[in-house]
């Protein structure tokens, strides 16, 4: 301490130095305080004495101090916001619970801060009473079944009304329909019903589609046993046309072979008479014989029993030579 005392008393301090030191210091601390780097995705509005100066982008800036001030940071993100189930009544009458999701964009900061005091409040009920416009023009089947005509609407009708605050309305999403217990438990109903519809319809195609295969099966079975009838009948046709050929053709050699050897009417007459007896067969109790061929029976059975003698005679010999 005496030392310092010492020194101190030896060389007098420089108030002035001192002083210009420590401004710099402070001038240098609040420069390097205003100096403000801004992430990827983000703006900063920034305001002059209250009013709107610029809007910060991505990268490293500096404001006046005691001057310029950050008034909002803005995130330029795709936000979601999911709104609680609304009630709304359909053209039938019908009240149901409808919750909607909105994907909403920030596309103008400025826009963003000054347009509108509370943008999401703002969304909601907008979503809310165009969705009860919309829902009203509809029937409980439509807007069962029309989700998309719905959801392109609404954002096409939000994306409008939004276009004031610097807001872009990307999608909108109907979450959840959510009708009354009554119409649940009909629409169940008829659900089931339309199930057991199907399951009737396929049963009664599956008995057409067999019967249809059994009338098939038994036409193609009728038909094949047709060709082979007609098959059948083609050959007979065909064997008895050729056994008809075949007697015609042993009758021309015959007759030629009687021409050829010059048979007179005596023989002709023995040959048709063995024909008639081949033709009667014992069968026959009368036979009529022309008048012609009357004698020539006559002369044949003449002649038979000449033959017959001359062979008792020759018999009779040889039975005398053997004794």
């Amino acid at each position: 301490m005496k030392l310092f005392i010492t020194i101190a008393a030896m060389a007098p301090l420089d108030w002035g130095l001192i002083v210009i030191g420590l401004v710099a210091l402070a001038i240098l601390a609040l420069f390097i305080r205003n100096i403000r780097v801004v992430p990827q995705a983000m703006a900063f509005v920034i305001e002059r004495l209250g009013t709107y100066k610029s809007t910060w982008q991505t990268g490293i800036h500096a404001k006046m101090p005691f001057i310029d001030r950050i008034e909002r940071r803005v995130s330029l993100k795709e936000r979601v916001a999911d709104f609680p189930p609304q009630a709304v009544i359909t053209r039938d009458n019908v009240t149901m619970q409808i919750d909607t999701v909105v994907f909403y964009q920030i596309v103008d900061p400025v826009l963003y801060c000054y347009g509108i005091e509370n943008p999401i409040i703002g969304i909601e009920n907008l979503s809310a009473t165009t969705l009860r416009n919309l829902i009203g023009d509809l029937e409980l089947d439509e807007t069962l079944t029309s989700r998309d005509v719905i959801n392109t609407r609404m954002r096409q009708t939000l994306d409008e009304a939004t276009d004031p605050w610097g807001i872009r309305v990307n999608r909108v999403e109907l979450k959840n329909i959510i009708p009354p217990r009554e119409i649940q438990t009909a629409m169940e109903r008829q659900m089931k019903a339309e199930r057991e519809k199907r399951e009737n319809i396929l049963i009664s195609e599956g008995k057409k589609e067999a019967l249809i295969r059994v009338a098939e099966g038994e036409k193609e079975a009728a038909i094949l046993r047709a060709e082979a009838k007609k098959e059948q009948a083609i050959r007979e046709s065909e064997g008895k046309a050729e056994a008809i050929l075949k007697i015609q053709e042993a009758t021309a050699k015959g007759l030629q072979m009687i021409k050829d050897i010059g048979a007179d009417e005596s023989l002709i007459a023995i040959k048709s008479l063995e024909t008639m007896a081949t033709v009667a067969d014992g069968r026959a109790t009368k036979i009529i014989i022309p008048s012609n061929m009357q004698g020539l029976a006559g002369l044949a059975v003449s002649f038979r029993e000449l033959l017959s003698d001359s062979n008792i005679d020759t018999s009779e010999k040889d039975a005398g030579k053997g004794s």
